[in-house]
């Protein structure tokens, strides 16, 4: 028998605006046709003036523990990876461990950008299979809109808000067919800094600053990165691209997740996609695609779920789950 983190509860959270492609061309000069065509998105959802990070995490976090069928008193563990925290500090984490009535374990953020949620599984992942928690909270959580420069085309259009939960508890399972996360695999490069960043921080220019992006650079490094990502997950537990059920990717770009999912020789209907409902949604793109996918009953108990994703940094990664 071994120690595993399985996934319990997913949960996710939406702002109410909704901004479709043709809102945004009246107010820059792109188009409904441009936008679809490069990268696939419809519309994006905007957190409301006053909506910070910390209310959509909240959110999807009780909806995940709610899908859990626990209390939050069970909850050793608060994960919260973004790249748009409320403030400086404290941390996020902190704000929803207050929110949810939680007075014990630890809380903390995560900052790896649109792999966030990604590398926040791991590490979640990692403390339960230490036995140094038995159940965690990771979230991934973004308010984007907040650091989007609105007259630049290029990049306002591909971004959203929103956030997205799971609940992990740590289960014993047998060797023969193990369930819960069976790897995590994390990487990063930063001399690829000036590909993605956002230009501003608080030891810098002591303000918030705004994304700032090489598109055809990302786009070139993201189809290569995260097909590493993909291989060393597979090669890791001696598996192929035909045991995999589900791709849930980061949800960057149509054209992406479409190359990804054509070398794992998936068809379309096997990989999950909102990206032409949420747009971009950095950290949380990954868990809102995988509640989707589970709320709609797609993602059965048994199926192999492979999750990826690559961000600013750069960040890659991958994880594989047994549902």
């Amino acid at each position: 028998m071994a120690t595993r983190s399985r996934i319990i509860g997913c949960g996710a959270y939406l702002p109410k605006r909704v901004v479709s492609n043709v809102e945004l061309a009246q107010r820059v000069d792109t188009s409904d046709e441009w936008i679809r065509q490069r990268t696939g998105i419809q519309e994006r959802r905007i957190a409301a003036p006053g909506e910070k990070t910390s209310d959509l995490a909240t959110a999807a976090a009780r909806t995940a523990i709610e899908r859990a069928g626990i209390d939050v008193a069970q909850l050793d563990l608060i994960v919260v990876a973004t790249a748009t925290p409320d403030e400086t500090f404290p941390a996020t984490a902190t704000t929803v461990q207050a929110r949810l009535g939680m007075d014990h374990g630890a809380a903390f953020d995560l900052q790896a950008v649109c792999t966030g949620f990604v590398y926040a599984l791991a590490v979640a992942d990692n403390f339960l299979r230490l036995g140094q928690a038995r159940t965690a909270l990771v979230i991934g959580a973004e308010t984007f809109s907040r650091i989007l420069d609105w007259e630049d085309r290029t990049t306002c259009v591909l971004f959203g808000d929103g956030a997205g939960a799971v609940v992990l508890q740590a289960q014993e399972t047998d060797g023969f067919r193990p369930s819960g996360v069976l790897s995590t695999h994390l990487y990063s490069d930063g001399r690829h800094h000036d590909a993605l960043y956002v230009d501003g921080g608080p030891s810098s220019t002591q303000s918030t600053g705004h994304l700032r992006m090489e598109g055809r650079e990302v786009f070139r490094h993201a189809v290569v990165r995260m097909s590493e990502a993909v291989d060393a997950a597979l090669s890791a537990n001696q598996l192929s691209a035909n045991d995999v059920d589900w791709l849930v990717p980061h949800q960057a770009n149509m054209r992406i997740i479409e190359a990804t999912g054509k070398r794992l020789n998936l068809s379309p209907e096997r990989v999950v996609t909102t990206v032409d409902r949420h747009a971009n949604t950095s950290a949380a793109s990954i868990p809102l695609a995988l509640f989707e996918a589970v709320e709609d009953g797609r993602i059965q108990e048994g199926d192999l779920v492979l999750l990826e994703g690559m961000g600013g940094g750069f960040t890659w990664g991958s994880a594989l789950i047994r549902w």
